[in-house]
Parts: C-alpha cells; sequence; structure tokens
C-alpha cells in the first residue's frame, strides 16, 4: 500500500486583506545517477549538478543523491536491485519525500518497476524537462510544441506506464468489442499528435510570414547553452526589458528586437537555451522556433566561462548547431560571467596586473582553439566590454550588408 506523502510548504506571501494568501508548495526529492564506463565519478556529480538545477527550475528541492557504478543500465529496473532497495529505504525513512529523479531516460517498463519498489512519482530527465518547458510556454506556438513533445514522448512508452489493460465491454457506442484499453489511449494519443502537427503548420506559416516581413535587416541570432545570459545581453544590447532569470528555460519563445548602432539597423533574435541530453522530441517540435537560427545571418553564440563545464556546454551548442546546418554562419564567440570566473578562479591577493596577463592569456588561447570565428570575453551583468561588443556586432553586421544588400550598403 502506497504511503500519502506531501510536500511541504516552502513559502508564504502575506498579500492586502483583499488578496487570499498564497501557498507555494516545494516538492522534495531524491536525485539518482549512473557512472558509465566511460565516465568518472566527477564528471557525473557534474551533470548530476546540473539535473538538480533542472528540479530547481521545476520547484523540487533535491536532498539526496545516489549513484551506482554500472557497465550498462539494468533493463528492468536502470539500477541494480540492491541499489534500488537502498533509495527505497531512504525514502522510507524521509516521508517529506514525494519524487526521485533519473539523470536518465526510462523506458516504460523500468518506470513502472521502480514506481512499484518506490512507490513514490518517478521522474527521468526528458519528463522532468518536458515539465519545465510545459510550464514556461507562454505563447500558442511554444504551448503545442511542448505538448507535442510530451505526446510523442508518452506514445512509445504507455504499455510500461499504464496499467490499465482490461478488457472493454462491447456493444453501442464503444470503439470495438473487446478491444483493450491501451490500444484506445493509443489511439486518442495519435489523434492529438496529428492534430498538433497541423496546427503547429499553421503557426509555422505564420511565422515565416512575419520572417519575410522584417524587410532588408541582417539578422542576428543569440544562441547558447541555458542559463548563459543571453536575454540579458539582449535587455543591455536593445535597451528592453526581455525576461531574464537565474534558472533553466527562462526563455521559450523566440524574442526579436530592431537595433541601430552608427546608423546601422539590424534585428537581433534571443533564442531557446540547448543543454545536454536535450529530449530529441522537444528539438523536432521545436524546429520552427529553431528556423529564427536557421535563417540568421550571424551568430552570437554565448558561452558562461564561469561554469566548470563550459568546454562542454560550448561543445553541446556546437553539435546541436551542426545538426541545424548553420555552422558556416559568420559567429561571434561571446564568453560571459567574467566576473563570475575571477570569483571563482583568481586569487584575490592576485594584482591587477597579473589578473590581467592571466586574462590575457586566456583570451589568447580560446582564440586559438576557435580561429575561425571572433572571440570576446564580457560580463553582462556587471555591464564590462558592452561597448567592445557593440563594435566588434556594427563591425560584423556592415560587413553582411555589403555582401548581401550592397545598395543599402552604399547610402551610409
Amino acid at each position: 500500500m502506497k504511503r500519502n506523502r506531501k510536500g511541504k510548504k516552502s513559502e508564504d506571501w502575506n498579500l492586502d486583506q483583499k488578496d487570499v494568501q498564497l501557498v507555494k508548495e516545494t516538492e522534495y526529492a531524491v536525485l539518482v545517477g549512473v557512472i558509465l564506463q566511460n565516465q568518472t565519478e566527477e564528471q557525473v556529480q557534474e551533470y548530476l549538478d546540473e539535473a538538480e538545477f533542472l528540479a530547481f527550475t521545476a520547484g523540487a528541492k533535491v536532498i539526496k543523491r545516489f549513484t551506482q557504478r554500472l557497465e550498462h543500465p539494468d533493463t528492468r529496473t536502470f539500477i541494480r536491485k540492491g541499489k534500488l532497495q537502498e533509495i527505497a529505504e531512504y525514502v522510507e525513512a524521509h516521508e517529506e519525500i514525494t519524487l526521485v529523479i533519473f539523470d536518465d531516460d526510462l523506458s516504460g517498463k523500468q518506470h513502472r518497476n521502480i514506481e512499484e519498489v518506490l512507490e513514490v512519482k518517478i521522474l527521468d530527465r526528458s519528463t522532468l524537462i518536458l515539465d519545465i518547458f510545459a510550464e514556461r510556454a507562454q505563447t500558442a506556438q511554444a504551448k503545442t510544441q511542448v505538448e507535442l513533445a510530451q505526446m510523442q514522448y508518452l506514445l512509445p512508452r504507455l504499455r510500461g506506464m499504464w496499467s490499465h489493460l482490461k478488457r472493454q465491454k462491447g456493444g453501442i457506442g464503444m470503439r470495438g468489442p473487446g478491444e483493450k484499453e491501451i490500444e484506445t489511449d493509443r489511439r486518442i494519443v495519435r489523434y492529438r499528435i496529428d492534430l498538433l502537427k497541423k496546427e503547429l503548420l499553421k503557426i509555422d506559416k505564420q511565422s515565416r510570414t512575419r520572417r519575410k516581413n522584417r524587410g532588408q535587416l541582417i539578422r542576428i541570432s543569440l544562441v547558447g547553452y541555458t542559463n548563459v545570459g543571453k536575454s540579458t545581453i539582449l535587455n543591455l544590447l536593445a535597451k528592453s526589458k526581455v525576461f531574464a532569470e537565474n534558472k533553466l528555460f527562462a526563455t521559450l519563445d523566440t524574442t526579436v528586437r530592431k537595433i541601430a548602432y552608427e546608423g546601422v539597423p539590424f534585428l537581433m533574435a534571443d533564442t531557446v537555451g540547448f543543454i545536454r541530453k536535450l529530449p530529441h522530441h522537444l528539438i523536432e517540435s521545436f524546429n520552427s522556433t529553431l528556423d529564427e537560427v536557421r535563417e540568421s545571418d550571424i551568430l552570437v553564440h554565448v558561452v558562461d566561462i564561469a561554469h566548470p563545464q563550459f568546454e562542454e556546454q560550448l561543445k553541446t551548442v556546437d553539435t546541436t548547431l551542426e545538426n541545424l546546418g548553420v555552422v558556416e554562419k559568420p559567429t561571434l564567440l561571446l564568453f560571459n560571467k567574467m566576473d563570475l570566473y575571477r570569483k571563482r578562479n583568481f586569487d584575490a591577493m592576485l594584482d591587477k596586473a597579473t589578473k590581467a596577463e592571466l586574462e590575457e592569456g586566456l583570451l589568447e588561447n580560446m582564440k586559438n582553439n576557435h580561429p575561425d570565428v571572433e572571440v570576446l570575453f564580457i560580463s553582462a551583468k556587471e555591464s564590462e566590454n558592452i561597448d567592445q561588443l557593440r563594435k566588434v556586432i556594427t563591425k560584423m553586421v556592415k560587413k553582411q550588408y555589403v555582401i548581401q544588400y550592397p545598395h543599402i550598403a552604399k547610402r551610409w
């Protein structure tokens, strides 16, 4: 028998007497990861840091982590039975835990078997990311894209995740005598997927029309890993108020702003962030949003240089851009959060000259590693080196105008 578990209340807001007191509930969770043959424990702990940040973004607080070294995941329970029992005992001893999160995708069979042992809600990485996207989606396009991804993810997992497989009664009004309910569920999900795809086609057509109506303007797309500061940079450059937050996937909908430097106008778009092991259904569903990246003339690839795994994040984005077929576009590699990098990596006793020398060496190293792109260090939070960023962008935009719209460039 499953125990009745309730999440503890984490915050109260004392509002005016006219308002009702709102209570925000936090779910308490356990996080589970595996260390495979080609991975180190340190690397997996950093992956779990990201998974914990995902949980925080979704509204959960992780109070315990479990890891296990495996040659390959168990086909029945993902982790071995001994480790699963250890988690079950911990969950049993802490009644506030209502959720166990796996930092990998589970099959329907694995999900069902784990849930039977732990008797709490089970989420895998893709489900968690999809849940965050569903919560953050604001426009009709984003909501439709997320629902489509959820349905596509659910369809092959119905048998393992749903246990109501009793026979339906036959007769008038039924979908067929003796048809299993699981087959009815699949029929409903497939029908919903078809409807969502048709709806997305209509939205995509409208989006393409809007992009065509922007005229002969050079377009720039801000791309990068999630939570690297793209929205903050757009706010600085465009003097706008795009929503920015220190959580993953704060921006789902593409935001476009018109900017002009030195009398040279261009469009800059803030796009959805990428992440390691992003569900492929989500990438497919967000193809229309990613068209903004495909149709752009210049890419500004923003990197959080203060992150311990910034090089791996950079490679993740590069791989995604390669899959989109946009790696040949003129690119500015923009390393953000230099203020945080200094705080984490420089001894407080170092003098300014030594720090400047170290930064110069770091910049030179990055330029050598990425010889085909422009490279710049900034801190959007501290507005550091923003004037230089404007100059570099203006130079790149002017160059593209000469190539694509020479009749416009002649006016300057």
